[in-house]
C-alpha cells in the first residue's frame, strides 16, 4: 500500500516488474484515479500479474462499486468507516447496513474489510460481513525486533482457533 507519486517517479512498468520479481501480487494505491488506472496502467499491471486493489467506503456509489468490481482481479477493500486506520472495528447499524448493501450486490470479486481489524474478535466480526479482514496496523505493531518469522507466526496464531 502506498501513494501513486513514488510509483510514477519509479515508473509504473518498472514498479510492476519489481513487484512481480519479489513476489508481490497485489497493490493498494488509493490515490491512483480509477480512470487513469483503466486508461494508462491496467495493461501494465495485468502483464505483470499485479492486482490493483480498489477501496470502497460507505459513501461509494453503487455505480462506482460495480465499475470497481469490473476492473478488479483480486479483491475489493471495504473500508469499515471513513475514520483513520488503527481504530477498533465498530459495527453500528449504519455500518452493518453498508456491509449488507455490498453483500447484496453479489460482486464478482471477494470483499475484505479493513480499518479496525486488530484482534481475533474484530477479525471474526469482519468475516460475518465479508470474505475476510485486513489486519494492517495491528500486524505492523506486532513486529518487535527479533526473529521476523517467529513474530509473524505468533501473531497469526492469535487469529486462529
Amino acid at each position: 500500500m502506498g501513494y501513486v507519486n513514488p510509483v510514477l517517479q519509479y515508473g509504473v512498468e518498472n514498479f510492476c516488474k519489481a513487484c512481480k520479481a519479489v513476489g508481490v501480487d497485489g497493490c493498494i494505491v488509493p490515490d491512483l484515479p480509477m480512470v487513469e488506472y483503466e486508461e494508462l496502467y491496467k495493461d501494465i499491471f495485468l502483464e505483470n500479474e499485479i492486482s490493483n486493489i480498489f477501496l470502497v467506503t460507505p459513501q461509494t456509489s453503487v455505480e462506482r462499486i460495480h465499475k470497481i468490481d469490473g476492473l478488479s482481479n483480486g479483491f475489493i477493500y471495504l473500508l469499515s468507516s471513513s475514520a483513520t486506520t488503527g481504530q477498533n472495528l465498530q459495527v453500528s447499524d449504519h455500518t452493518a447496513d453498508y456491509f449488507a448493501r455490498i453483500a447484496a450486490m453479489n460482486l464478482n470479486n471477494p470483499t475484505l474489510i479493513g480499518f479496525g481489524i486488530s484482534s481475533k474478535e474484530t477479525f471474526d466480526r469482519a468475516c460475518q460481513y465479508a470474505n475476510g479482514g485486513i489486519i494492517g496496523t495491528a500486524f505492523v505493531k506486532s513486529l518487535p525486533e527479533g526473529n521476523l518469522q517467529e513474530n509473524i507466526t505468533a501473531f497469526m496464531k492469535t487469529f486462529r482457533a
